[in-house]
């Protein structure tokens, strides 16, 4: 009798963690990292944290550049942060600037160029190195290599939507490509109601200055839900704690800038990375709610937040 009570016992406790076990939400299978991504940025509860590279791995190679871009792949960054110009015979290649003199050995207007003659320039690192073979991508050449791999923000580039949008259709890539832009909601409204199909999209706010509170205002008492707001601020003060708060109620997520202390209020990377105790500088971006940073030191943060469990 004993040895079959034992048994009985026994058979309960593991048909009990067995219930357990299969009760427990299971981790949705993605065909790519980029589709993983994708949903995170689209779920408001999601505790995992994306990180976002601000032009790449520039600290080891030139910014905007594919080998930049691959490297931040490697790291395990989930979104890829580039700019665009505008060629002289209309070829969207990757630069932040207008000119060529900062980031390449030429020097001149991107845009008073063609993409032929810009290739007889080489790109140079973040240390002002010039790096002899690597040129100036175009945005079709960073797209492809982004493919599934990674989501794509493209930066400075609201203007150029329509040019954008016909691009990542081609490749087949519009759902994992994101614009942002520092309008209005029916500005928004009115470019983005124009297509059937488009990119991710996500207000850009200055939550200290008025515009920004209005704008935020704006968008909230439209009815419509942002799949986030990036919020900059210059002063971490109760109110931009209070809208970091409406943001998390109304069911969108938070993008916070960590690149430079002007946009974070104070809490930059740098003095992050810096620090014996990053907890003194990310914690507070991450108490405000915080689920997207953008960084320029992305393989150090991605550290730190799998120490944390946000990963």
């Amino acid at each position: 009798m004993k040895r079959t009570a034992f048994l009985s016992v026994s058979a309960i406790v593991i048909l009990s963690l067995c219930a357990v076990s299969c009760s427990k939400k299971k981790e949705p299978a993605y065909s790519t990292k980029a589709e993983k991504v994708v949903a995170a940025l689209h779920d408001p509860d999601s505790r995992y944290v994306v990180v976002v590279s601000h032009r790449g791995d520039w600290r080891n190679y030139p910014e905007n550049s594919l080998p930049a871009i691959e490297s931040v792949i490697r790291m395990g960054v989930d979104v890829m942060e580039l700019d665009i110009k505008m060629t002289k015979d209309s070829v969207l290649v990757l630069s932040h600037d207008q000119t060529l003199n900062r980031c390449t050995s030429g020097s001149g207007l991107i845009r008073d160029y063609t993409y032929e003659e810009l290739q007889k320039f080489n790109l140079k690192s973040g240390h002002g190195i010039e790096r002899p073979g690597i040129k100036i991508p175009t945005l079709r050449e960073a797209l492809l290599l982004c493919k599934d791999r990674i989501v794509v923000n493209v930066d400075h580039g609201y203007d150029l939507y329509e040019e954008v949008l016909a691009l990542t259709d081609e490749l087949g890539m519009t759902d994992e490509v994101l614009m942002k832009g520092s309008v209005s909601y029916p500005q928004y409204k009115e470019k983005f109601s124009a297509f059937d199909h488009n990119m991710m999209f996500m207000p850009v706010l200055d939550v200290n200055s008025d515009t920004g509170k209005e704008r935020f205002d704006g968008y909230l008492s439209s009815g419509e839900t942002q799949m986030a707001y990036e919020i900059c601020f210059s002063s971490l003060d109760d109110g931009v704690k209070d809208i970091a708060r409406r943001i998390k109620e109304s069911g969108s997520k938070i993008w916070v800038n960590t690149i430079w202390a002007s946009l974070c209020g104070g809490y930059e990377d740098d003095k992050a990375f810096d620090s014996e105790n990053p907890d003194s500088v990310y914690g507070p971006i991450l108490d405000l709610g915080t689920s997207i940073i953008q960084t320029d030191r992305p393989e150090f943060l991605i550290k730190y937040l799998e120490s944390k469990g946000r990963r």
